[in-house]
């Protein structure tokens, strides 16, 4: 028999006794209630182990533990003790309840003021069992009483108008493009139905300036042209009077509907002075177009700002060097959305009318 050096020995045998310590998987109850049964056939152990292929010993315990206890379930095992107490809990809750805007950080500093230290992860975990999860806050924005009321009366003009009164529209709306994209999105901790609330809300107004500003149209079939300001005016500057709105909408209103929607549709627009200036009212006329009555302070219900919020999102991953580039890879994100997203941006009117009807 050949020598088994020292040192190997020791290694083994090491190697056998952690095999030993190492803790065994638990059977299942249905492995349990099977050896149960083979034993009341009278089956020997041995058998019962090559039956279920399990251990003889683990037979033998489980038996032994049945005889005594009467119990064939697996014992709880402790675990480590939780971090945060019944009262740690609740306070957690009661900041999120109370600020919803706070952020973990600052609900462990917080809690370490009062001696309680434990790591954002647990926050999260007690936050979660609470039914709670961080959100990105819904932008409404600030509407006066005079608009609230219009706003009610538009949403129930409209909240059963079918698909294809929706398909007919060309949404039309400026917006700004920043050369560095910055969303301005915040988070907040609320539960799943609790999207509107307005201490789960930020609020939004109207203003202009910016990188490059832009006037755009979209249908439900699709997105319509990408128009830059600064290119339309005489002196290369991005104010948008009536004069160079009435120049962008003769440009580009009559080929997009023609190619989007057809002979018959409407031209949606809000209510921003130079859209409301006589001079642009009575060039409307004169067009013979359908002109959708909005409401004042409704940017939210408009489909063609989610549908600016797709363009700026792509944006994110570009980096123009000058206002040039920034206008190239505008209009290739622009016409990049693609039709199931303004579709889906177009039918989701209905959801946002109830919204402001609840």
């Amino acid at each position: 028999m050949p020598r088994v050096h020292f040192k190997c020995a020791i290694c083994i045998w090491n190697l056998l006794l952690s095999t030993l310590k190492m803790r065994s998987k638990e059977l299942s109850l249905s492995v349990k209630q099977a050896i149960i049964r083979l034993k009341k056939q009278t089956k020997p152990i041995r058998e019962i182990a090559r039956t279920l292929g399990v251990a003889k010993t683990t037979v033998w315990n489980i038996l032994k533990k049945k005889e005594r206890t009467g119990e064939l379930s697996n014992t709880k095992r402790p675990g480590r003790p939780r971090k945060t107490t019944v009262v740690d809990d609740r306070r957690i809750l009661s900041l999120v309840k109370k600020t919803p805007f706070t952020t973990v950080g600052q609900i462990k500093n917080t809690l370490q003021e009062v001696g309680v230290c434990v790591s954002k992860s647990t926050i999260k975990r007690r936050l979660h069992q609470s039914e709670y999860r961080g959100f990105t806050t819904r932008c409404k924005p600030l509407v006066s009483l005079k608009s609230r009321k219009a706003r009610l009366e538009f949403a129930k003009q409209h909240l059963t108008k079918p698909s294809q009164f929706w398909n007919k529209i060309l949404w039309t709306d400026e917006t700004k493009i920043n050369l560095y994209q910055s969303d301005g999105k915040r988070r907040v901790w609320r539960r799943k139905v609790t999207a509107h609330d307005p201490k789960h809300t930020t609020s939004s107004v109207k203003h202009g300036g910016g990188s490059v500003m832009a006037w755009a149209c979209m249908a439900a079939n699709g997105t319509g042209s990408l128009v830059f300001i600064d290119d339309v005016t005489a002196d290369k500057s991005s104010r948008m009077n009536s004069e160079v709105f009435r120049a962008i909408l003769s440009a580009h209103i009559q080929p997009n509907a023609a190619e989007l929607i057809g002979r018959r549709f409407t031209v949606q627009m809000d209510n921003d002075p130079k859209h409301t200036a006589k001079a642009t009212k009575e060039f409307l006329k004169g067009q013979k177009w359908n002109v959708m009555q909005w409401p004042s302070q409704s940017p939210d219900l408009n489909p063609i700002e989610h549908a600016f919020h797709l363009l700026k999102t792509k944006l994110k991953g570009k980096c123009p060097k000058n206002k040039q580039e920034l206008k190239t890879v505008a209009v290739e994100a622009w016409q990049s959305i693609t039709r199931d997203e303004t579709q889906r941006l177009v039918m989701s009117m209905r959801s946002r009318l109830q919204a402001v009807i609840d």
